[in-house]
């Protein structure tokens, strides 16, 4: 009888116990406050910008780096991996009536870029080269090679469709159209109709986007394919930001501090505060106004610099100009994203 009382109190007893178990097992976990705001994903992605610009750098001092290596990744981020990218992401894009700002914005920074370096110019008695040079880059972002990781770093997926549709309609446009106009005018150079057209046409990243929207309102992508684009699309980030540390330069000269100072603040504080007013005024919010905004604010475009580079324009304060805007934007552009809405 004893025995049989003490195999009942153990039974109770391991009952007992495993319903507590049970309790402790299925009890929902308190959220983490990062968890709620994604604040570890980010930065885990974020480390992921900082880690392959810093390899790009180190390897470019300390390794002995095959010949072509940096035009062979540039080609491969532009002709094979955007363009999957972008061919990814534009079908899964909804349609907003306020899509338009984060395009608008682009083109405010250009032509105020364009405004103002003209203006200072004639004030300061700058060479037309000196205009030229900063209204190419100041006025033009590296809305895909940075923009892109940095905006799906901090906003997803989502942040990131936005992005391509702000470098897509926006910065690449006025790279091909605009920007050969400009280099051309204060090179002495002419820019035909035609030239600039066959630019635009016969960019890849471009023509995958008309296919992106195509297929968008033909309703998407079977899952197979759409996996594969987005699989090859994932290069672009560790390739782009190697790419961009092994062309880092940063030649600081005297005589070209006023016009580094006056190029980076209006490519990341004024042009960034003027697209945001005009996107409050307007009455943009949430993540379209958050992206547009991080996207004006984006470092100077690195096909910019070398744009002004072929075409006499400054290409020592263009390189300066691209590498200190490179290094303040990996602070700048995660600062920025703490004051705006999305």
């Amino acid at each position: 009888m004893l025995a049989i009382s003490q195999r009942r109190g153990d039974a109770e007893g391991l009952s007992r116990a495993s319903a507590l178990l049970q309790v402790i097992v299925t009890r929902p976990r308190r959220e983490h406050p990062w968890d709620r705001s994604g604040i570890v994903c980010a930065m885990s992605a974020l480390l992921i910008l900082f880690v392959c610009l810093a390899l790009g750098i180190l390897c470019r001092r300390y390794a002995n780096l095959p010949d072509g290596i940096v035009p062979g990744i540039n080609w491969w981020v532009l002709n094979i991996a955007l363009p999957a990218l972008v061919l990814a992401l534009v079908p899964h894009v909804t349609i907003d009536p306020h899509l338009w700002f984060p395009v608008a914005g682009m083109w405010i920074t250009f032509f105020g870029s364009w405004a103002l370096f003209a203006t200072l110019g004639r004030v300061f008695h700058w060479t037309p080269q000196r205009i030229g040079c900063l209204t190419l880059v100041c006025g033009l972002g590296n809305t895909s090679f940075m923009g892109y990781p940095m905006m799906e770093a901090l906003h997803g997926k989502e942040g990131l469709s936005v992005a391509v549709i702000a470098d897509q309609l926006g910065c690449f446009p006025l790279l091909a159209a605009g920007g050969i106009i400009v280099a051309s005018m204060y090179s002495g150079k002419g820019a035909s109709g035609a030239m600039i057209a066959k630019r635009v046409l016969t960019f890849p990243p471009f023509l995958c986007l008309v296919v992106g929207v195509i297929v968008g309102v033909l309703g998407g992508w079977p899952a197979a394919v759409d996996k594969l684009l987005m699989q090859i699309g994932q290069t672009l980030t560790p390739l782009a930001l190697f790419s961009v540390g092994l062309q880092f330069k940063l030649h600081l000269q005297r005589d070209q501090v006023g016009a580094l100072v006056a190029g980076l603040s209006w490519k990341l504080v004024l042009a960034p505060l003027i697209a945001l007013g005009v996107g409050l005024a307007a009455g943009v919010s949430g993540l379209i106004l958050t992206v547009g905004v991080l996207q004006v604010a984006m470092a100077p475009m690195i096909s910019a610099a070398i744009l002004a580079d072929q075409h006499g324009l400054e290409p020592r304060l263009a390189n300066t100009v691209l590498g200190a805007g490179i290094l303040l934007s990996l602070a700048t552009i995660p600062l920025g994203n703490l004051f705006l809405p999305a």
